[in-house]
């Protein structure tokens, strides 16, 4: 079995490329504690590769992953092909989930895709802090749950939120 120690982040490639560059620079100037597989950075795949091929290769940045971060945007939760296809594996594979949204929601909203809306899996608001906190915190908080039994999704409270300066 590989050893999982890395971050796995979905987006939506063609518009919110951004704010995945920008999580890119607080990892790479800003002491942001994460380590992830980008899914949009293939190695030998280009946008004429087949889509199993592509997928032949996620599945494998998915051995190695610990956790998956869905950064939401106004287009994700249309998003059939890679995206959905992308949180199908990690609830398959039983790996927690970080909704990231891009709208400044802390809270599951309308904007969830559905492939997750009824999941276990915690929401925050795009902020390096509680991406960061939730990174630390809540993988061990699902596998808690998830052991439990429960279900449905979670978020931080607003004194989270205020502990981390926000």
């Amino acid at each position: 079995m590989a050893y999982r120690n890395k971050t796995y982040i979905a987006f939506d490639g063609d518009n919110d490329m951004h704010y995945y560059r920008l999580m890119t620079a607080w990892k790479a100037n800003d002491g942001f504690s994460l380590n992830f597989n980008n899914a949009h950075e293939l190695n030998t795949a280009s946008d004429s590769s087949q889509e199993e091929s592509i997928k032949r290769q996620l599945r494998e940045r998915f051995a190695n992953s610990k956790l998956l971060v869905v950064l939401i945007g106004a287009s994700t939760k249309y998003l059939t092909k890679f995206v959905k296809w992308e949180m199908e594996v990690a609830l398959r594979l039983g790996l927690p989930i970080i909704g990231v949204n891009l709208n400044g929601s802390r809270r599951m909203d309308d904007r969830c895709p559905p492939t997750i809306r009824d999941q276990l899996v915690v929401y925050t608001s795009f902020n390096h802090n509680i991406i960061e906190h939730a990174m630390d915190h809540w993988p061990a908080e699902f596998h808690s749950l998830r052991s439990a039994g429960n279900s449905g999704n979670r978020y931080y409270n607003d004194d989270v939120y205020r502990r981390l300066g926000l």
